[in-house]
């Protein structure tokens, strides 16, 4: 199961980052990857967030690596590691389908003096971040898949590094695009579950 779980992790950054990239490139002529952590206008908070899912990223990796080399499993229960080995093979699909409904949208990492669309229908209509949302889920089925302390540091390593990114960098940046419009979005739907998260606004008053 740890080689299965490192192959699919590299079957999941391809697809997320690369392939998605190529995809988005062929039909808009722009890859769709902004500066993100690395602008010069970048926040602290940005930069923290980044730094965290880079360690989640590496984190995912040695656990495995460490259960190659010995280290005690969380769990002995057989069933586990197959309950998440398809949680991981669905989240990796849900990421991508999630990222596809963005359509020309899709960006990886904000770039603050460009204008985007906001989209709000399709999964959108669910939650607002259900990238990030398929995202946890994978990394939970990939912790699952090998269940050490390794693999359930990166987990929240990555959900701190999200939760920092779309509440401190990405709610803030679509305010200021969309306004209200936002706002309005924002007071439906939920942030990473439906119903969840849903921000005061106009709609709820």
């Amino acid at each position: 199961m740890n080689t299965i779980a490192l192959a699919l992790l590299a079957v999941w950054f391809v697809v997320v980052f690369i392939v998605r990239s190529v995809v988005q490139k062929r039909a808009t002529g722009d890859s769709g990857i902004r500066p993100g952590a690395f602008a010069e206008d970048a926040s602290g908070i940005e930069r923290a967030a980044y730094l965290l899912l880079v360690v989640a990223f590496a984190g995912a990796i040695a656990a495995p690596v460490a259960a190659m080399v010995g280290i005690d499993p969380l769990t002995d229960n057989d069933l586990v590691p197959v309950v998440g080995l398809v949680v991981s093979i669905a989240g990796i699909g849900a990421t991508y389908l999630a990222q596809l409904g963005m359509g020309s949208e899709w960006r990886i990492g904000i770039d603050r003096t460009e204008v985007t669309g906001l989209v709000t229908g399709g999964v959108f209509s669910l939650v607002r971040n259900p990238i990030f949302t398929a995202m946890i889920f994978t990394a939970a089925g990939f912790t699952a898949m090998v269940p050490n302390v390794i693999g359930v540091l990166a987990v929240v390593c990555l959900v701190v590094a999200i939760e920092l990114q779309v509440r401190f960098v990405e709610e803030p940046h679509l305010h200021r695009l969309h306004g209200d419009v936002y706002g309005g979005y924002a007071s439906r739907v939920g942030r990473f579950v439906p119903a969840l998260g849903r921000t005061p606004g106009r709609e709820q008053r």
